[in-house]
């Protein structure tokens, strides 16, 4: 049988079937040459297989292409480098190479237009010059003819590398800081957001101070600080400690400053990553396990890391109720402000102190153990110096007002001082001692004859001033002093049965009075089920609202004693702030800093209004409760359950962060207990949790039932309990499960989030959502779950059935054994909405 050759049509179709495979096979590399390119759709690969640099569009913006460089081998897209951030190509027809110039640049397909350069100026021949993607994440340029060792060539064989030039993550072997022989200042710049590589205002740097320090900045505003960072430590948080993840190397000289990270297990994935929406950096870990990256660590830490929050000469401590403090010596520099927790003006020296030269004339210093030392803008350092030879040295100079070791181990070696106020104090857990200079009054040593006789005599002032005081209230006036104490006005705690000892700033009737107009009805800012609450403005000129308790409400004194006590005990910028309350006669009221922008239900419930909030409003609202609530659950002194979360308890503030409000329901704990029972239901039908409502069981998770509401809620512009559902769907729960489980669950985001909304970020909220309203409370996540899914890009578990599925639960269907008090709506400044 005659063996015919195949038609010369097939053989071409092989031979180009071929060349394209070895075409593949050719890009399948680590290295790209000037006679090469690399088009959209074709990659460089790392030589152990781990980094791959190429094209690629973000999260929902097809329409964008960037290049840039990602994990290779990890299933969820991490990328850790673009390269056209800030200018993206709309059309997948451009490609990179190796100009004539001997730069790298990202052209359109004809060359004629470029999107990105290296724009370097090199002296080497460009028929010798390669790019390559290293192991560690770096591209670089260099000269071949230098180094044939590919992934061992030394840095300064490189002509550039993306190293120098970061986005928003640090890998392992990044230096953060300047060079200072050519100006070049490397630091981190965030996403705008999850779907916009393009540079936001988030920014971590390295900053060069006298002892240099790396400073957070959002927009012009410094937003945190790390400490100082001699001895490879940094004072005063977490992010530097000796851990089995990473390691850290810090150098300072006539060259460069800067620090980095090192991996000490090579088989863990780990980097740094700046979150534009959640205001932090993060370091993250891949679990292979589970196909997740997990936080590890997360900065700011907590609410005493806002930058300056006390002022000048004040610190923080996130322990007791009171969050700022002036440093012994010192006092509130505005009183009146201090004690409505608005401590900006910071504080000042006590008496009459002033240099006096030397220890044995009028001055000397304080140590004060475990403090992140100040903001090192106006300090001075000295390797060389002791201890002993730096606090003569600031001892010697008017302008210093403190000074430490550089030693971060405490062995004296070392000397840094500090010229003018002590900025942004707080104590630390692995703080320093810090030395502050004061009148020698306040100093333990050497003076206690001295500060005993001053002790005596301000403790018999003291005493004849109360009494006269005292004299005074019950003989003058007959109105109650502002340091009565709130307990001896109220009721005992039904629930415990026994009194509280706190205290909160009083005011008298008559100033409310004048504040608030004589509660004039065009003051009225809304009503709630504890009454209505007023606008009004204190004699030094701060806006307050005025939450006054109604004779007719359903809550009373229990509920006013409870908000008090628990005013004395939370602080966190996700809280509303209370300036103090009012307690004469039959009137009970607390007031609150004024929220200009009222609160959240008046926003997203409004067709109008709601037009106002994008996306990313929205998020950073989400994100807001989440470390609010967070806090309730985990890191206040108390473990509180706030057991009346919803929309109209969140106030907006200027910016429209948001802050939970009203705690006249909330249950404390101590220790580790998360839940109670009780036979009393209070709260808001349609936010409680089912086990809640139907047989008195509250928890962490009942908190989380109602975050899931009100995320739903925020995303949808729709109320739960709303009548406007399809005629299945009896509230959004089951509206938004039945989308959910059909695949069109984009169909429950608000129609005026269609241009602003990151639709996979949106649909990601949901699926949050749902996993918060599963019927079963084991199920739910906690908040720290919770925060971390909202944060990052985690695979996500498929939620189960929610609650109130199988069983709906209305008022009707109270039972007759228990007391039940649904709250209404509240003291959150808004019209009166049943839900």
């Amino acid at each position: 049988m005659a063996i015919h050759p195949p038609p010369m049509f097939v053989i071409i179709i092989i031979i180009k079937i071929l060349f394209l495979s070895l075409s593949q096979i050719s890009y399948a590399t680590d290295t790209m040459t000037q006679s090469t390119s690399i088009p959209d759709g074709r990659s460089l690969i790392s030589k152990e297989g781990t980094f791959e640099l190429g094209f690629f569009s973000p999260g929902s913006s097809s329409a964008n292409r960037y290049v840039g460089l990602w994990y290779k081998n990890i299933p969820v897209q991490r990328v850790v480098w673009v390269a056209n951030r800030d200018n993206p190509i709309k059309d997948n027809s451009s490609k990179l190479i190796i100009s004539q110039d001997g730069n790298l640049v990202l052209v359109n397909q004809n060359e004629s237009l470029i999107w990105w350069s290296t724009n370097i100026t090199t002296k080497a021949s460009t028929s010798s010059l390669v790019v390559q993607i290293l192991d560690n994440g770096n591209l670089v340029l260099r000269d071949e003819k230098n180094n044939n060792n590919n992934n061992s060539a030394g840095e300064s064989s490189f002509l550039w590398q993306s190293f120098d030039y970061p986005c928003d993550t640090l890998l392992a072997g990044m230096k953060i800081g300047i060079d200072k022989r050519t100006g070049l200042n490397r630091y981190l710049t965030a996403w705008k957001n999850w779907d916009d590589p393009s540079s936001g205002d988030f920014i971590d740097i390295l900053e060069l101070t006298s002892n240099p320090e790396t400073i957070f900045w959002k927009g012009s505003t410094k937003y945190y600080r790390t400490g100082p960072l001699i001895g490879g430590e940094s004072r005063g948080t977490v992010g530097l400690r000796n851990n089995p993840i990473y390691g850290f190397k810090y150098a300072n000289n006539q060259n460069e400053v800067y620090y980095m990270f090192t991996i000490k297990n090579i088989s863990v994935i780990s980097i740094g990553v700046i979150n534009q929406t959640l205001s932090v950096r993060q370091r993250i870990l891949w679990v292979p396990e589970t196909r997740t990256w997990n936080v590890y660590q997360s900065l700011p830490l907590d609410n005493c890391d806002v930058y300056n929050i006390c002022g000048a000469n004040g610190y923080c401590t996130i322990e007791g109720s009171q969050t700022c403090r002036c440093l012994h010596g010192f006092k509130p520099k505005s009183p009146d402000l201090w004690n409505t927790m608005d401590w900006s003006q910071g504080c000042v020296r006590s008496g009459n102190w002033s240099c006096g030269g030397g220890v044995k004339n009028n001055d000397g210093f304080r140590k004060f153990i475990g403090m992140k030392f100040p903001d090192t803008t106006n300090s001075w350092i000295n390797a060389n110096m002791t201890l002993e030879e730096c606090k003569t040295k600031c001892i010697n100079n008017c302008s210093c007002t403190g000074y430490t070791s550089l030693d971060p181990i405490g062995a004296g070696k070392g000397c840094s001082i500090w010229l003018g106020d002590l900025i942004d104090l707080r104590f630390a857990q692995d703080g320093q001692d810090l030395y502050v200079r004061m009148d020698s009054a306040y100093i333990d040593a050497k003076h206690g004859l001295r500060k005993k006789v001053i002790l005596t005599v301000s403790i018999t002032v003291s005493t004849v001033l109360v009494m006269l005081l005292a004299l005074s209230c019950v003989y003058v006036t007959k109105v109650k002093c502002k340091v009565t104490k709130v307990e001896t006005v109220l009721t005992k705690n039904e629930d415990q049965g026994e009194d509280e000892d706190f205290e909160l700033p009083m005011f008298d009737l008559t100033t409310i009075f004048k504040a608030t107009n004589n509660f004039s009805i065009n003051n009225k800012l809304g009503e709630g089920g504890f009454g209505p609450v007023y606008k009004g403005t204190l004699q030094d000129g701060q806006v307050i609202a005025v939450k006054r308790l109604s004779r007719n409400s359903g809550q009373g004194s229990k509920e006013f004693k409870n908000e008090v006590i628990l005013c004395t005990k939370l602080q966190h910028r996700n809280l509303v702030k209370v300036i103090g309350c009012c307690i004469e006669g039959e009137e009970k009221m607390l007031l609150y800093e004024y929220m200009p922008n009222r609160s959240l239900d008046s926003f997203i419930f409004d067709p109008d209004q709601s037009k106002f909030i994008g996306w990313s409003v929205r998020f950073n609202i989400l994100n807001g409760i989440g470390r609010g609530l967070l806090y309730l659950h985990q890191d206040s002194i108390l473990r509180i359950i706030h057991r009346d979360l919803k929309a109209s308890n969140i106030l907006l503030d200027n910016d429209m962060n948001p802050k939970i409000s009203d705690f006249g329901m909330a249950r404390m704990f101590g220790g580790d207990q998360i839940e109670g029972r009780t036979s009393r239901i209070v709260g808001t039908y349609g936010y409680m949790a089912p086990e809640y409502v139907i047989h008195g069981l509250f928890s962490i998770k009942s908190d989380v039932f109602s975050f899931g509401v009100l995320l739903l809620e925020i995303i949808s512009g729709k109320k739960n309990r709303a009548l406007t559902y399809h005629e299945h769907d009896h509230n959004l729960i089951w509206h938004a499960w039945r989308l959910w489980k059909q695949d069109i669950a984009h169909e429950l985001i608000d129609d005026c989030l269609i241009d602003s909304c990151s639709l996979p970020e949106a649909l990601r909220c949901i699926q949050i959502g749902l996993l918060c309203v599963q019927h079963v409370p084991d199920d739910r996540p906690n908040m720290t779950n919770v925060v971390m899914m909202l944060g990052s890009e985690i695979t996500l578990p498929q939620p189960k059935e929610p609650g109130f599925l199988n069983q709906r639960v209305s008022i009707e269907e109270k039972s007759s054994s228990r007391s039940e008090t649904p709250s209404l709506n509240d003291v959150t400044m808004s019209r009166l909405n049943a839900r």
